[in-house]
């Protein structure tokens, strides 16, 4: 199966930032035993691409999980990410160098939209998804607004997501969803409590499945 299947087939990607190096490979492995199977490092961290790369080798014999880079901001970024192994790279904007970058590299990408028209030119670009962000902000008639007049576009909202809320997404459109605090136990890592990672994970997985059926 290749990176976009599985990446769709995941149901929600998890949206890895400010996570210390020293528990990441400890958290990846903590939401992967609770049932995630996508992977998106941001990288924002001055380490990014070494964090890229560790959880990249962490997978690298799981013919399920798929792993990114996110928070992509220009096409060197891009680069770096996809040369360290990221099989998907998602932005908070849209960029059409790093849209070219990822499609010159065959690496699935993902721009950040707001706005139907900055959907649109995404997918004219060469988007393989599209990222709504923040969906917090608009919530999930946004999507069922953008969709009306533009088609079944491959829509991934993220920000503002949780158990509560996931499947009022997927019915409006939703083909993926992005998830940060809301799928990962933040305090729990804190904590070292990673067996509380992994359920808070399986709770939001659970979810999702749920919306999906």
């Amino acid at each position: 199966m290749n990176a976009h299947d599985r990446l769709i087939d995941s149901g929600v990607v998890a949206v890895l930032r400010n996570i210390d190096a020293d528990a990441m490979l400890d958290t990846v492995e903590a939401l992967r035993a609770g049932g995630v199977t996508a992977f998106e490092v941001t990288v924002d961290a001055t380490n990014a691409t070494d964090l890229v790369s560790e959880v990249t080798a962490e997978f690298a014999d799981d013919e399920e999980a798929v792993v990114g880079a996110g928070s992509v901001l220009d096409a060197p970024a891009a680069r770096s990410a996809i040369e360290a192994g990221a099989e998907f790279v998602v932005g908070p904007t849209l960029a059409p160098d790093v849209i070219e970058t990822a499609n010159r590299y065959g690496v699935l990408v993902a721009p950040g939209v707001m706005t139907p028209t900055e959907a649109i030119r995404a997918a004219e670009a060469g988007s393989d998804l599209i990222k709504v962000f923040p969906a917090a902000t608009v919530g999930p008639d946004h999507l069922s607004a953008i969709q009306a007049p533009l088609g079944d576009l491959p829509l991934m909202p993220t920000g503002g997501i949780g158990p509560d809320n996931v499947d009022a997404f997927f019915d409006a459109g939703a083909t993926v969803v992005g998830a940060g605090s809301a799928l990962i136990d933040y305090d729990a890592i804190e904590r070292g409590d990673f067996d509380a990672v992994e359920d808070h994970a399986a709770e939001f997985v659970t979810a999702v499945e749920d919306a999906q059926d």
